[in-house]
């Protein structure tokens, strides 16, 4: 067993592990990050999902890194590929959800690229395969974290100052025999409006499985019927209108029938562009390859269970079956959807298993919407965010804040049945007390694990917001040890406050929304 030393341990290297690395380097610290897969950058590059951004993000509403990372991904394209319209907006795959919908291959380079100067320069250490298994927490404090390397076995001792808890399930909180919150809280918890009456702890959005596809019309590509098709083709659940696999769905804010189309045939709304990430008709290329879209519709919610806070079994039958849901909607899409012209199937579909290098073809991860959760020292709620609760066009103005975002109140159907929640947020505020759990001196939440509610995670768990919390995490490090202050000390004391905003400004962070935003409706 080896023991490391260092400044920080990042666990989870998705962009809230990303950015945390990429500020608490800056600063000089030592920094150590770990990854269970074999990519960073997680809901961008190993779970397949374009950035979903809020609608300013061109001009403001993120940190200066967030903002080099989206040059950056432009730039590859304009430096790498042939491009018929070069523009400083190009959108790769000209997808509805984003306007940079791209290959999360591009995002794997760009993260890879921006941390290195850290890596040749002994700043960083990236661990890549490799989960935490045990946490050695005396009291407040976390003294070193044991993780394993899946490929060889190798099991390492990393002990540090600070940790981050930057994974996409809360793991690390467990593992300290930490308090934590998942699913819903009850009317009594905040008395936020949308509450259940009583809280439900299993109440977690639906986890996807995302695949990419390739549209080779006029070839046939059909993919091995899978085990689970007969299951999922017949599957209707009590929240949904028509079957599964089929083109409807419950509308988000109505919940009423909704038609959906693969194309955009008859006026329905096209699946293919919603997430596509390489629109061929952008592009010179010295072969015919074809547009090419990621799964992660309606369709392919997986509900039936959870995989964490559940035994080994039932998370690898969840797993598994989530699988088997997105690869029989694919199959259901080749062989049996019904065409305008009154055929069947999309046999064209190709499976391209290349973009994210599996042998199933499906993302190296799951899209993990709701984590475990920081019982914080504050707990963003509903009231904070809605617009029925506040003035102007932004929510709360909390005086510990430390960056903004934005994006509707956007829950997914839940494991206890629950149908879509989608409603109206205000551009809102990110404060310093949610990253900081109440237990611990040495401890900080760096992605979609922070102090918010069931309701309010549906609008912080997105790509800019994540960033702006994990950057967030690591310059507080920076700033505590050279302080020698704690975290929850630089929150409750004015001066220390006052500074490490003020350096957050400095380092490209918004604190405020324009002075517009702040006048009374």
């Amino acid at each position: 067993m080896n023991m490391y030393q260092i400044d920080l341990v990042i666990v989870g290297g998705g962009l809230g592990g990303c950015a945390a690395a990429l500020s608490a380097c800056a600063k000089g610290l030592r920094v150590l990050l770990t990854e269970e897969t074999d990519w960073i950058g997680g809901q961008v590059t190993s779970q397949g999902v374009p950035p979903d951004e809020h609608p300013w993000i061109e001009e403001f509403g993120t940190t200066r890194r967030y903002q080099s990372y989206r040059k950056k991904v432009r730039e590859f394209y304009a430096q790498s590929m042939d491009i018929k319209k070069a523009s400083d907006r190009f959108n790769p795959g000209n997808g509805l959800v984003s306007n940079l919908c791209h290959d999360p291959r591009v995002s794997v380079q760009v993260l890879n690229e921006m941390l290195l100067p850290f890596v040749l320069t002994n700043l960083l250490t990236i661990k890549l395969n490799t989960v935490v298994k045990a946490v050695n927490r005396e009291g407040r404090k976390l003294f070193d974290v044991s993780a394993e390397n899946l490929i060889t076995g190798k099991l390492e001792t990393f002990k540090a100052l600070y940790f981050v808890d930057a994974t996409e399930s809360g793991d690390l909180l467990p593992l300290a025999n930490l308090d934590y919150v998942t699913g819903a809280e009850g009317k009594s918890d905040f008395n936020e409006p949308h509450a259940l009456d009583v809280a439900d702890p299993c109440d977690v959005q639906a986890f996807t499985f995302v695949l990419a596809m390739e549209n080779r019309d006029g070839e046939n590509h059909v993919i091995e019927k899978p085990e689970m098709y007969s299951f999922w083709r017949e599957f209707r659940p009590s929240i949904w209108p028509d079957k599964y696999l089929s083109f409807f769905a419950p509308h988000p804010i109505t919940k009423e029938k909704r038609k959906y189309t693969l194309f955009g045939e008859e006026n329905g709304f096209p699946l293919w562009e919603y997430r596509r990430i390489y629109d061929q008709n952008q592009f010179y290329t010295r072969n015919d390859s074809k547009d090419v879209s990621l799964m992660n519709w309606p369709q392919n919610d997986y509900f039936l269970g959870n995989i964490y806070n559940v035994s080994i079994e039932e998370r690898e039958k969840n797993i598994y079956q989530a699988k088997q849901l997105s690869l029989s909607l694919l199959y259901w899409l080749q062989t049996e959807a019904p065409r305008p012209d009154g055929s069947k199937g999309y046999p064209g579909l190709k499976l391209r298993k290349d973009v994210f290098e599996t042998e199933d073809g499906l993302a190296k991860a799951p899209y993990i919407r709701e984590s475990r959760r920081i019982k914080a020292e504050y707990t963003i709620v509903e009231q904070d965010v809605s617009p029925v609760f506040n003035e102007g066009s932004t929510g709360k103005l909390y005086d510990d804040r430390i960056g903004i975002g934005s994006y509707s109140i956007d829950l997914h159907p839940s494991m206890s049945g629950r149908s879509y929640l989608d409603i109206k947020a205000l551009p809102y505020h990110i404060p310093l007390g949610a990253i900081i759990p109440k237990a611990t001196d040495n401890l900080l939440a760096g992605c979609k694990n922070i102090g918010t509610t069931h309701i309010t995670n549906g609008c912080y768990r997105l790509h800019p917001t994540e960033w702006n919390i994990g950057e967030a995490c690591g310059a507080l490090v920076a700033f505590c040890l050279e302080n020698d202050a704690t975290p929850r000390e630089v929150r409750e004391n004015n001066r220390l406050l006052a500074e490490f905003q003020s350096r957050l400004r400095v380092d490209g962070f918004e604190l405020e929304w324009p002075e517009s935003f702040y006048q009374k409706i």
